[in-house]
Formats: structure tokens, C-alpha cells, sequence
């Protein structure tokens, strides 16, 4: 049974940590990140988007976390994922002995299935180790502190309508007053306790059924990862990487997060603190490229299907979002979290967000693309979903002219962007293709007559007045790494002399040691930021593409490098390669995984085709 103490046993937060000393879990509902001293300091529950439970890393005060603690002193942490897995084992190390943590949710397709939870197993290799854990849950974004009560051999913390239950093989020591549990013990060598974190309804797990949890949890992830086409010089990299996709993608709707996290600074201190627990078109179209490549049609066509319920959603007054919640709802609007400190005092703390009412026109290209290649490689769209893509195509004719806010979310007032306008050509270039392909009805001359027209509207009026190379804006001469994808989207040559140009321009303007800025000019936003990993990946494809193999390998492994000690990657880096935004960063891994896919095979065979969408 549990039982009291007093506030004066209980430990004292631990100081925040850095973005880049974490791992994630998750099971395809939400995600875990998991510091590499052991520490559980962001989740979400039950969904991604839900509210935290867990939010030291954005106020290690207020936030609240779940610490393992090992009486080890100058004990060696060192972290890994169980191969082929999103499994997560923390390992302490030292002369007196070592400890190893491991933490995982059940995948939702295991036998027999498995309840929502968090299971954390602590386990002693070597050595006779004490052992202090210490759960401080605060739940609806940590407002409040939740009260504690015993539930059998369990505690559940109540706050409000939420409650969660945590349940362990060991004793646990309720603190009064805390909001918190704590639990202390000592293992001897090939011992184990277990803890288990999730919904007040679900009666714990002995265990043996932790055991077996583990087992079919291992082997579902397995089963997935095995289906991969890719076997590159990259590839345990690209596997996980696809991994951090999966975790992202929800097993209910079939859309993609952009990221598991919000408020996490793209500078420290400043205000840029965003939240992206929700489901860009761009980023998830740009997942489905990834997904396909590697071979996962699955999720593709399941993205396919939950895109299709948006555009069925809408009637002829209402335009495509730019985002949705993960469920397909109207993504929330932005609020301030203002009683949390913020990651190393970044504030404001931003859950929603504002942009989700931006006029963003590239939005339709990355959709017809991702719609185009599913067709391509999976299932023949539906009669009810090409008439929705009549309609939105026909939306492209008549505003590809529009001002809007652009990819990057600009905040200083619309614009005419490069980017915008390459798109927009992509979408209807895309759709006279898919039309052809699949013999769809469709005003296909029009739109081919449109696409075209866009085309000469980029060569005549989005180029330097001295230089020649292509530029951001309208009649601009500022450059933006958005660019990058003027070849990737096959408008213009890869060799052709005026890409080559910008290229070059990007290179001599926009990167640094190998980190590539998304732009130098003033966004409407106060302060700077870091660099955008995802531009790194995008500049590797772009010089494979040229011929420029050399340059791209040397950038490549820059690149891979600017990830963390798991291979996972934040949105953004400081100058000191030190990992910002939030994390980890979809968009960044799927655009690690195109260039490892097509750097790979240009170094393999440097005159051979490549599939390219």
C-alpha cells in the first residue's frame, strides 16, 4: 500500500536541460521525451495535442517530470534505442556498478492489445544499486497542483476531470502536499522493477504482462522497420528517421505532427516559440514523399484518406487550411501559456497557433504532389475525391497571383513569394499529369495554359535585376533557401546556369560551416534565429543533383552530425550547432531521408536513373 510523507523527504527539481539531450517514445497517440539522465520532462496525454502532464523542460519548477535517480556516483550515462525499435534504454555506468532504464509505450497493434500507458522497467546488470524515482505529474498544462490518492497497491493524481494512475512492483511513498509520489529501493544484480503510467480506468500490469508488452511492443516496431526498401550507406540513420516519422503519425486518423513539441525557442531567450503539435499540409504532403520512397504506401494511402475527408469538408466558399488538428478539427488558436518560465526563460510559452488563418498558396502543390505520387504508386484516387481536387486545382487558377504569407509564416504582411508561385505551378502541372495518367474528366488545356503562364511569371519577374539568380520576392533581390526545392519539384534543370547561379548565391549567402538560414531578411518578427535543418538536407540534394557529389558528401556529413546522440533532429541550430525549436523536427527527418536516398544512389551509380516524384 502507499504510503505518507511529509514535503521535507521530497527532492528538489532538477535543473532544465537542453533540447538535445532527449530522446522520444510514443505509440502512434502520443509521445514521450526522455532526457539522457532518465528524466520524463515533456508528454502529452492521452493525444499529442492534448495537454502536458509532464513540462519541465519548459519550466523545470513548475512544469513537472519523472526522475530515476541511481545511487551511482561519476556514473557514464549513455542512451540508445533497441534496434530496429522506438524503445529507448538508458544505461548509468559506473565502477560500483550500472543501471539500465528502459522506457517504451505499448504499440497499438500488439497481441493481445495493450491499454494506453507509459512502462518504465529499471533493471540492474551489475553491482548492488539503491534506487530513487520520483513521479510530479502537473497536468492541464501544469495550472495546478493535482492531489494524490491511493488506489490499491496505486496512486492516481486527480486534477479536475483528468486523472492519471501510476502503479509500480515496489512501494510507493505518497508526498504530502507535492503533488507527487517517490519510491526507493535497492537492486541486486539481474533484478527489476517496473512502473506503469497511464489512465485511472486501466487496472495495472504484473510483471509478466510488462514483459510481454515489451516483447510484442519490439516486435511490432520491428515488423515496421523491416519493411523498408532502403539499404544505403545512410541507412541505419534513414531507419530511424522513419521512426520519428511513424511516432508522429497518428494510427487513428493517418495524419502526420510537425513536431512532438510547442514552445521550444528558435533562439534562446527570445520570443519565436511556437506550437507545432498539429498537422501542416505542407509537412505532411512532404512525409508521404518520404513514406513512399522507402516503401511505406500504407501510410501514404491512409494520409490520402484522412486528406480527402478535408477537402470533402469543404463547400465552394471555404478554402483549404494551411493546418489542421491531428483529428482533421480546426487547429486551436493561439494562447499564451503565461504562468511557465519558458525553456531557459524563452517566453512567450505559445500553445495553438496564429498562423493556422494564413494565406499560405504553396499548400496546394505539396497536396497535389503527395496526391499525385499515391496515385501513382498506390491506390486510383475516387470519383468523389478527383471532383474535390477539381475544385481545388481551379482554386490555384484563379489566385495563383494572390499575395500570401509564404512557407516560413511571415509576419510582416503578405507578399508575392517565389516559393508560393513554384506551387502553385506544381499543383497544376501535377494535376494535368494525374488527369493523364488515370484518363480523370478536367478542364486539363486550362490548366495546362495556367501552369504555363505561371512558369514565365517566375523567369520574368522573380530573378536579381544585376545578377540574375532567382530571388524570394516579387521584383526582390533577398535570397531564401525555399529555393532549394525549385529542382527537387523538377521546374528547372538541376544544371540549368541560372539555378546554378542561385545555388551559388545560397551558398555564399545563406550557409555557414555547413548550417543553412532559411533567409537573412527582416519576417515581421522580433529577435533572430538559428539555422533550419531542413534547408542542410535540402542544399545536399540540390548539389547531388548538380553533379557537385564531393561538395554534397562533405555536406551530408556535416549534416548528419547536427543531429543529436540518437539521430534525431531539432528544427533549428544555433552557431554553436546546439539544437533548437521544437524537436524532433518532421520536416527536417523526412528531408534527411530524400537526400540520403538520392546522394546514395548518384554515389552508387553515377550515371543511373533515379526514381524521382
Amino acid at each position: 500500500m502507499p504510503r505518507h510523507t511529509t514535503p521535507s523527504e521530497s527532492l528538489n527539481p532538477v535543473p532544465g536541460r537542453t533540447i538535445g539531450e532527449h530522446g522520444i517514445v510514443g505509440n502512434l497517440d502520443t509521445t514521450a521525451l526522455v532526457a539522457s539522465d532518465g528524466t520524463i520532462d515533456f508528454m502529452c496525454w492521452p493525444h499529442m495535442d492534448s495537454p502536458t502532464v509532464f513540462a519541465g523542460l519548459l519550466d523545470p519548477e513548475k512544469g513537472g517530470e519523472f526522475t530515476v535517480t541511481p545511487d551511482l556516483p561519476d556514473a557514464r550515462t549513455i542512451q540508445l534505442y533497441v534496434p530496429e525499435t522506438n524503445i529507448l534504454i538508458t544505461r548509468w555506468m559506473a565502477e560500483a556498478g550500472s543501471v539500465e532504464l528502459t522506457d517504451f509505450m505499448p504499440h497499438p497493434d500488439t497481441q493481445p492489445r495493450v491499454a494506453n500507458c507509459l512502462l518504465r522497467c529499471i533493471r540492474v546488470p551489475r553491482g548492488k544499486v539503491v534506487i530513487r524515482v520520483r513521479c510530479r505529474p502537473r497536468l492541464a498544462y501544469a495550472k495546478r497542483v493535482p492531489e494524490v490518492s491511493e488506489y490499491g497497491d496505486s496512486v492516481v493524481f486527480h486534477d479536475g476531470p483528468q486523472s492519471l494512475r501510476l502503479a509500480a512492483s515496489v512501494p510507493l511513498l505518497i508526498e504530502e502536499g507535492e503533488g507527487a509520489v517517490h519510491a526507493e529501493f535497492e537492486l541486486n544484480p539481474g533484478e527489476e522493477v517496473w512502473f506503469m503510467l497511464g489512465d485511472e480506468a486501466h487496472d495495472p500490469y504484473d510483471e509478466a504482462e510488462c514483459r510481454a508488452a515489451f516483447d510484442s511492443t519490439a516486435e511490432a516496431w520491428r515488423r515496421w522497420t523491416r519493411r523498408s526498401t532502403y539499404r544505403g550507406r545512410w541507412r541505419e540513420r534513414v531507419d530511424r528517421s522513419a521512426l520519428v516519422l511513424k511516432l508522429l503519425t497518428s494510427h487513428r486518423h493517418g495524419s502526420v505532427a510537425a513536431a512532438a513539441t510547442f514552445g521550444l525557442p528558435e533562439a534562446t531567450g527570445a520570443g519565436r516559440n511556437w506550437d507545432y503539435r498539429a498537422t501542416w499540409i505542407r509537412d505532411a504532403s512532404f512525409t508521404v514523399y518520404a513514406f513512399m520512397r522507402l516503401g511505406y504506401i500504407d501510410e501514404a494511402e491512409h494520409f490520402r484518406r484522412w486528406m480527402e475527408a478535408r477537402l470533402a469538408d469543404l463547400d465552394r466558399h471555404s478554402a483549404l487550411r494551411i493546418m489542421y488538428a491531428i483529428n482533421g478539427e480546426e487547429a486551436e488558436d493561439e494562447d499564451v501559456l503565461d504562468h511557465l518560465a519558458g525553456y531557459a526563460g524563452s517566453q512567450p510559452v505559445r500553445i495553438g497557433n496564429a498562423a493556422r488563418t494564413q494565406t499560405q498558396l504553396d499548400i496546394f502543390g505539396e497536396l497535389m504532389d503527395s496526391l499525385y505520387l499515391a496515385n501513382k504508386y498506390g491506390r486510383a484516387i475516387s470519383r468523389t475525391g478527383w471532383l474535390h481536387v477539381v475544385s481545388m486545382v481551379d482554386h490555384v487558377s484563379r489566385h495563383w497571383k494572390d499575395t500570401d504569407e509564404g512557407i516560413w509564416e511571415m509576419r510582416g504582411g503578405k507578399q508575392h513569394f517565389l516559393h508560393s508561385r513554384l506551387m502553385c505551378w506544381v499543383a497544376l502541372d501535377r494535376a494535368v499529369r494525374l488527369a493523364g495518367k488515370r484518363s480523370l474528366p478536367g478542364p486539363i488545356v486550362e490548366w495546362a495554359t495556367e501552369r504555363d503562364r505561371i512558369a514565365e511569371d517566375i523567369w520574368n519577374n522573380f530573378r536579381h535585376p544585376e545578377h540574375g539568380y532567382f530571388v524570394q520576392t516579387k521584383g526582390g533581390t533577398d535570397l531564401d533557401a525555399a529555393l532549394l526545392m525549385m529542382p527537387l519539384v523538377r521546374f528547372v534543370s538541376a544544371t540549368d546556369p541560372v539555378w546554378l547561379a542561385t545555388l551559388d548565391a545560397i551558398r555564399d549567402q545563406l550557409t555557414d560551416d555547413g548550417l543553412v538560414f532559411r533567409y537573412r531578411n527582416a519576417d515581421g518578427l522580433e529577435g533572430g534565429e538559428g539555422a533550419f535543418t531542413t534547408c542542410t538536407f535540402w542544399y545536399v540534394e540540390c548539389l547531388a543533383r548538380a553533379g557537385r557529389l564531393h561538395e554534397a558528401r562533405e555536406v551530408m556529413a556535416r549534416g548528419v552530425l547536427y543531429s543529436n546522440h540518437l539521430g534525431l533532429f531539432s528544427e533549428e541550430l544555433s552557431l554553436r550547432a546546439e539544437q533548437l525549436g521544437n524537436f524532433p523536427q518532421a520536416l527536417t527527418h523526412l528531408a534527411f531521408i530524400s537526400a540520403a536516398y538520392y546522394l546514395d544512389r548518384q554515389l552508387t551509380d553515377p550515371d543511373g536513373q533515379v526514381w524521382q516524384p
